[in-house]
């Protein structure tokens, strides 16, 4: 299949790059810039502006787009960038489906478990409401940008991704250097729930999404064991062999982080993947010890 894959330079998507072509598909990038290679297609989010050629012959898109949430404290203007770069660009990537003369048949877009917002220790399947919140109302946003494409009859998928680690890349690279150092710990109370997912069982979740179009709607791309993150704390401590007991506050996650301390950080949500675990999806690491051992080796 060609296949168009926005974000195609971020941690999942320069993954995903190397797996559909391993796996005998032919993958194409869409960029800002004028493309300079045969496998590039240009778009202008901001601008509104997909080139006439975007869609030409592609039979899924790819959408994983968006300005890192957690690169710096949130100012109104770096939430706006955060909700623009990902409610504009999935709108005009939808509307582009629909007015398509042969529209993809299928479009497969990122969204994030930030869409069920602090809810303690409830467990979510995808038919959990939305919660609160500025990340809530994001994800809220970001889902329904893409009406346009599945009025249309293409087939459209939510995935909410949960943290997802890689060594090279994303939280867990963040995480690693004080817990190496003997400084991590648990963050606030600990007892938040964290919905993670390893990159390698990410891109399986999109291989299953390829083979089965009629997945359609909001699906918790997450392991099926969720962890607190005192749970978690512990256990990069012990595949480091280093000790984890230097927790931070709450407040003191505020100072640093600000706003996005709550949102990301000290927020509980265990979501669990209800619709790909009907759907026989199996999990190649779904337990966290031996995935982050497997990680790290």
């Amino acid at each position: 299949m060609r296949i168009l894959i926005s974000g195609s330079s971020g941690l999942l998507g320069a993954a995903l790059r190397g797996r559909l072509a391993a796996d005998g598909h032919e993958p194409l990038r869409l960029v800002r810039r004028p493309p300079l290679l045969p496998d590039e297609r240009q778009w202008n989010p901001a601008a509104g502006g997909l080139a006439p050629d975007a869609l030409d012959g592609v039979e899924v898109v790819l959408h994983l787009a968006g300005t890192g949430i957690a690169e710096r404290r949130w100012s109104p203007a770096r939430k706006a960038e955060i909700r623009d770069s990902r409610v504009r660009a999935t709108s005009l990537l939808a509307h582009g489906l629909a007015q398509a003369a042969e529209p993809p048949r299928q479009l497969i877009c990122a969204s994030a478990v930030g869409y069920y917002g602090e809810r303690g220790d409830q467990e979510l399947s995808e038919d959990a409401a939305p919660g609160a919140g500025f990340l809530a109302q994001v994800c809220r946003d970001w889902e329904a940008a893409a009406a346009p494409a599945a009025d249309a009859g293409v087939a459209v998928a939510q995935l909410r991704f949960g943290v997802v680690l890689a060594p090279r890349g994303g939280a867990l690279k963040t995480m690693l250097t004080p817990f190496r150092l003997g400084l991590g710990g648990r963050l606030g109370s600990g007892q938040q729930w964290m919905s993670w997912i390893t990159l390698d069982d990410a891109l399986d979740v999109v291989a299953t999404c390829l083979q089965a179009p009629d997945l359609i709607g909001p699906i918790n791309a997450v392991s099926p064991e969720p962890i607190t993150n005192a749970e978690f704390s512990a256990t990069l401590g012990r595949v480091l062999r280093r000790p984890a007991v230097l927790p931070m506050p709450a407040f003191a996650a505020r100072l640093a982080f600000g706003e996005m301390a709550d949102a990301l950080l000290l927020a509980s949500t265990r979501a669990v993947p209800t619709r790909l675990s009907a759907h026989g999806h199996v999990f190649g690491q779904p337990r966290l010890e031996p995935a982050l051992r497997d990680l790290l080796a």
